[in-house]
């Protein structure tokens, strides 16, 4: 399945559109909490753990968008945004949000 930031695919006519598509992941408060508890300590520097665990929602997401499209008969997702949240008491939790428009293509 073709999914893609662009409203349209070089070379492809869109058939039918479908309807949005939506999937989100949540990463639990243990993880942002040390994430911005330590981020004094990973200044100029990279945090491979927390790398890990972003990719991670964010791959669950465009599962779930995928998921949702072919549920629909879509054979491609357009206009993707992708949109990460801090969210929960005292911004404890961490919402990677994709969504799109499903569509047919010819």
């Amino acid at each position: 399945m073709i999914i893609t930031t662009t409203p349209t695919i070089e070379g492809r006519n869109v058939r039918d559109y479908k309807g949005v598509v939506a999937g989100e992941a949540i990463l639990g408060a243990h993880v942002f909490r040390d994430l911005f508890a330590g981020i004094r300590d990973i200044v100029g520097g990279r945090s491979g753990s927390y790398e890990k665990s972003l990719r991670e929602a964010r791959e669950i997401a465009f599962r779930e968008v995928e998921q949702e499209a072919r549920d629909l008969g879509a054979d491609a997702v357009i206009g993707v945004d992708i949109d990460y949240e801090v969210i929960g008491e005292k911004g404890s939790m961490m919402m990677v949000s994709v969504s799109g428009t499903a569509v047919i293509l010819e």
